[in-house]
């Protein structure tokens, strides 16, 4: 069902047109602010180690916090947007976004850091679901908002590769001595100018007929996230007591209790969280699977390459940058022919993606030696290279056959859940394949031997995502409509498959973000 949308101030949409142009673009570059720090801080955590002597937990943290606070505050922050005004709550998570920065590039011990990120994440969380909604509104034509989307995927493709190399130039530069601060304080001017900006040329806008977000369940949502990331990261460190199972049971059941009560006892003032009933539908709940082991098998690999290719191969930042943009190289090969070959093979088409994927990042691990040798790292490029076609292939066509087993009516709120699934996935992944990593680097190996042992976990986690994807309609860009009494609008289904393509596109670390009604 199309949800009815104005403007905030009773505009017409000839008002709001003349300037949607310069809008959107303060819009993407906030946005910007967001995807960029993904690459350009995981580039900086060996010399974040170094400098504020840093424990390898730590440094997990300074990832997961992040992830785990965008994950945990997206939903709610989509319909606070709905509800109260884009405009407003993007500016509020440009300001936030700015001021956490501030705050990161300020950080004089490890926790100081790990808590300015989780504020980073959840301002990230605030501003994403404002961009593409206002598109919707802005753009009224088929035409503009393709054109605005495909600037915004454009945009947001490259600023994922441009992460990885100013993360390492601005690193290794340390203008004024500040080092790896400059990854930080580089988003305070940014979002300045967002704001500034944004005050005077984006207008307000917001769904007519949104429902109130449930605060109470939506932090009911954030404490059982933490409550099964927390264990996973600390674990190692604590020696596993048995609070630690506790609490990540505690987080499960937490986050299973409120999918029930939420299907069981609806409250039809509040906007859903989860909407558990999509679940019982096997593409969506095939769909969401494979993004959340995807995202912790590229989330969890790419944070250990990091940290081989500087402490362990002594890479400079910005070496160990350049290197990582080879699977940015391999996601733009792919991302052209990802729909095209989805449409012809169907599901066979992800599950190659899948194996794309393994094969890439196997061949990593066993060529990391190679590394050693002469310092090139030309050895591993290849298989960068070929996990990076493997991405596009698999993700791209995924959030087409998971929106397109969605109503209409929900597809907003699953697309929040899709995105809720990828972060959660993200830290995870960082959590496990830290432990194994660094377990290994503690029982004597070296860091390239701690990379063997750890790629064979996240080769299985993209293995297991080629099997799930079989669980996926056979087609895997078309299923028979659920739930046959709620009618889709063509226009509504366009625009979230649209969205979701872009994103994917967009994916270097990260997946896609979205609107969640």
């Amino acid at each position: 069902m199309a949800t009815r949308q104005s403007a905030h101030s009773g505009q017409d949409e000839n008002v709001i047109r003349p300037g949607r142009r310069l809008a959107a673009s303060v819009l993407i570059i906030g946005a910007l602010m967001d995807m960029i720090d993904v690459t350009i801080v995981n580039v900086a955590l060996p010399t974040i180690r170094r400098s504020l002597h840093a424990s390898s937990t730590q440094l997990e943290w300074v990832v997961s916090a992040y992830m785990l606070a965008f994950a945990a505050s997206l939903i709610v922050a989509g319909n606070l947007g709905d509800r109260f005004g884009r405009k407003r709550m993007f500016l509020l998570g440009v300001g936030l976004f700015g001021a956490a920065s501030m705050c990161a590039g300020l950080s004089a011990t490890g926790a100081e850091l790990i808590a300015a990120r989780a504020v980073q994440g959840a301002a990230a969380a605030v501003m994403a679901p404002q961009v593409l909604a206002t598109f919707r509104v802005i753009f009224t034509t088929t035409k503009e908002r393709g054109k605005a989307f495909a600037a915004y995927g454009a945009m947001l493709g490259f600023a994922s590769a441009i992460g990885l190399v100013l993360g390492g130039v601005l690193t290794e530069a340390d203008v004024f001595g500040w080092s790896w601060r400059t990854v930080f304080f580089v988003n305070v001017p940014v979002a300045a100018f967002s704001l500034i900006a944004g005050v005077r040329l984006i207008p307000e806008t917001r769904d007519t007929t949104a429902r109130r977000p449930n605060l109470a369940r939506g932090a009911v949502l954030a404490a059982s996230l933490v409550a099964v990331v927390y264990p996973l990261l600390e674990g190692r460190e604590l020696g596993w007591p048995a609070w630690t199972w506790g609490l990540l049971a505690a987080g499960v059941v937490g986050v299973t209790g409120l999918a029930v009560a939420e299907e069981r006892h609806p409250r039809s003032q509040y906007a859903p969280l989860l909407r558990a009933r999509l679940l019982r539908v096997p593409a969506f709940a095939a769909g969401i699977g494979v993004q959340l082991v995807f995202s912790a098998g590229l989330q969890g690999f790419f944070l250990m390459a990091a940290l081989w290719l500087q402490i362990g191969e002594h890479f400079s930042p910005m070496r160990a940058g350049l290197t990582s943009v080879a699977f940015s190289v391999g996601s733009f090969i792919g991302a052209p022919v990802a729909v095209p070959l989805a449409q012809r093979y169907g599901r066979r088409s992800l599950v190659t993606g899948a194996l794309l994927m393994a094969g890439g990042i196997a061949a990593v691990g066993a060529f990391a030696d190679r590394v050693g040798i002469d310092g090139s790292p030309w050895a591993v490029v290849p298989g960068l290279v070929v996990a990076g076609v493997g991405l596009a292939v698999l993700i791209i066509p995924l959030v087409n056959v998971v929106l397109a087993a969605a109503p209409a009516e929900a597809a907003g709120g699953t697309s929040g859940v899709f995105s809720t699934a990828q972060q959660l996935g993200g830290a995870i992944g960082v959590a496990v394949l830290g432990t194994v990593f660094f377990d290994s680097v503690a029982g004597g190996h070296s860091f390239a031997g701690a990379l063997r042992h750890t790629a064979p976990y996240a080769v299985g986690a993209f293995v297991l995502c080629g099997l799930l994807s079989l669980l996926l309609p056979r087609t895997a860009v078309s299923e028979d409509v659920i739930n046959a009494d709620v009618p889709r609008t063509a226009p509504d289904h366009a625009f979230m498959r649209l969205y979701n393509s872009i994103r994917g596109q967009a994916v270097i670390a990260r997946g896609p973000e979205s609107r969640a009604n």
